[in-house]
């Protein structure tokens, strides 16, 4: 693993050359300063679905890098969106001097296209210091819904060199990402011409990943290697997708804007699709309001919503979570302590104690359900009665 305080000393000089590179070349930082090294690292790529990362804790890890992605363009719309978490990823891992590269989902059906993308990509990435590639990452071509479906191999090469050829001039260093199914015998890709120029970054999962398999069955040219999306660093809730980069760099690319970018927050429905309703509710009974989406400890109960009392529902979440407008404000709660049917009224509050001194309310329900993860099913509700065992 780089030691961080090499990297500090290091960025404080590489820093030094980048402005004497800027007093003798005009205002363009385009020239970088930090140094490839034939050094082997190890990295992280990261996207919305890792949720809020804590960025000071992967710093203390084996992680060298980490690759983020800063936004896509819509497999049907062709919009360009950013990544919820991006600009977040982007501030907190510069902060814990993490170095860092990007990289861009996209469906660009034209050069021109391509060309649009590198440039919103460019503008995102300037006020940040970038030192790994800046990646060209295209899935998805084969189904029927996205935009590219009647690409051949040869306009999707196109595309993506005009995408690589751009983003260079930028002053970045260009890198395609594909898996080795897709890079294999050209099946899905002109590879030649695309390895010719830029550094290819291949995504294949052994059985047993790195360092239990030692490299990649991929026998074309590749400078890095995606070996498991199933990864797990501290600081990371979910699981993430590891790399092992056969180069590194001497220091920290300093960023090529000048300008401090604003503060990035982060995203808390990054890990979540919500749908847009419209619609009343009202708490089955009394149903916390929470400032995000989770009932770990990183949330807060702000009030307390009483049954009887009417809240907007903006959108829901497949998740089991509902977005709420009250008195003005934004607001998170389970949505299957909430209802639409506003004369609900909770059950008699009768409660039955057991022989054991268990109490516990019913409701009676007629319901197929199954667990989001594992559930054990007990003899007894209760977790801490010592005869409920788990059956």
């Amino acid at each position: 693993m780089i030691q961080r305080k090499q990297l500090r000393t290091a960025a404080a000089l590489t820093l030094a050359a980048a402005i004497l590179a800027g007093l003798l070349g005009g205002c363009s930082l385009k020239r970088r300063v930090a140094k490839e090294t034939d050094e082997t690292t190890i990295g992280i790529d990261v996207a919305r679905y890792q949720g809020t990362i804590d960025w000071a804790a992967v710093s203390n890890t084996e992680v060298d890098f980490a690759m983020i992605r800063v936004g896509y363009r819509g497999r049907s719309d062709g919009i360009i969106k950013e990544d919820p978490n991006g600009r977040y990823n982007l501030q907190e891992a510069a902060k814990a001097e993490i170095p860092m590269g990007a990289y861009f989902f996209s469906t660009a059906i034209s050069e021109e296209e391509a060309q649009e993308e590198a440039d919103w990509v460019a503008e995102t990435l300037a006020c940040y210091p970038i030192t790994y590639p800046v990646v060209y990452d295209c899935e998805g071509f084969k189904e029927e819904t996205s935009r590219q479906f009647s690409m051949t191999k040869q306009e999707r090469t196109d595309v993506a060199l005009a995408f690589l050829e751009a983003i260079e001039k930028h002053g970045y260093e260009g890198m395609f990402y594909a898996s080795k199914g897709e890079l294999e015998g050209e099946n899905d890709w002109e590879t030649s011409r695309l390895a010719e120029e830029y550094k290819i970054w291949v995504a294949q999962y052994p059985a047993q990943p790195y360092p239990d398999t030692p490299a990649s069955t991929y026998n074309g040219t590749h400078q890095m290697w995606q070996y498991t999306t199933n990864g797990e660093v501290r600081g990371i809730r979910q699981p993430v997708d590891m790399n092992i980069a056969y180069f590194g760099y001497d220091g920290i690319e300093p960023a090529k804007s000048k300008k401090t970018p604003p503060e990035a927050e982060p995203d808390v429905e990054a890990m979540m699709d919500f749908t847009e309703v419209n619609e009343q509710v009202t708490a089955r009974d009394e149903t916390n309001m929470r400032n995000i989406p989770s009932q770990g400890d990183d949330s807060v109960v702000l009030f307390t919503l009483k049954n009887g009392e009417v809240a907007q529902r903006i959108a829901v979440s497949a998740s089991g979570w509902s977005k709420i407008l009250y008195e003005g404000n934004i607001y998170y709660a389970v949505s299957s302590y909430l209802t639409t049917d506003l004369s609900y009224t909770p059950p008699d509050e009768e409660t039955l104690e057991q022989e054991d001194g268990i109490q516990t309310q019913f409701t009676a329900v007629n319901d197929v359900v199954t667990a989001k993860n594992v559930v054990n099913l007990r003899k007894l509700p209760s977790v801490e009665h010592e005869d409920a065992v788990v059956l």
